[in-house]
């Protein structure tokens, strides 16, 4: 005895206190977890959402379904952006080039600028030192232009004039991109399979 209270009701109050703590506790955890619970499906549904946005991109004179959903292209932007890409890199001449690389490297990705930059330089060079060459490059309808996720492989028909003598090349133009938030972005353009037209 101490005083007139027995030990045992002080282990007692104790042990009922501390259960009371931790069912407390318990509850807390619960509730914690649940708004991570909740967090975490809030955060699913926003990241969803701005997957599925829909960036309409329509150019001046353009038609078609021209739209970026999250980050996969449109078929109609594909091909418009591949007429583009092959306008500017593949027809051009003495007059003409400087304007339009500099056209064609504002939607290079920034991780492949300066590559490409010195590839459209040296043929700026090859320009300079023969004034009458100029090149012309279509897109062949005899075969298709096939597209899969970050490449556009496109036929096409390379006609290069230079002195009044006129050479035509086939083959094919690789086309490299990437889309970040709906922005299309040049990452790589390579010339394959080319081969002097057989008179």
């Amino acid at each position: 005895m101490i005083g007139d209270t027995r030990p045992s009701w002080h282990l007692h109050r104790y042990l009922q206190g501390s259960a009371n703590l931790f069912e407390e506790n318990r509850l807390l955890k619960i509730a914690i977890a649940g708004l991570f619970g909740i967090t975490a499906v809030l955060g699913t549904l926003i990241y969803t959402s701005n997957q599925n946005t829909r960036t309409v991109v329509v150019p001046f004179g353009a038609d078609g379904d021209l739209y970026v959903t999250g980050n996969k292209p449109s078929e109609g932007y594909l091909r418009s952006i591949t007429f583009n890409i092959v306008g500017l890199a593949g027809t051009y001449s003495a007059y003409s080039a400087d304007r339009q690389f500099q056209e064609l490297l504002r939607i290079v990705h920034p991780s492949a600028y300066n590559g490409l930059r010195d590839s459209l330089n040296r043929l700026l060079d090859e320009l300079r030192s023969n004034p009458t060459l100029s090149i012309a490059t279509y897109i062949r309808s005899d075969q298709p232009v096939t597209w899969s996720g970050g490449e556009i492989l496109v036929p096409v028909e390379k006609v290069r004039v230079i002195g009044g003598v006129i050479r035509k090349f086939r083959g094919n133009l690789r086309i490299r991109y990437a889309l970040e938030n709906g922005r299309f972005w040049l990452t790589a353009l390579q010339e394959e399979n080319f081969s002097a037209e057989v008179r």
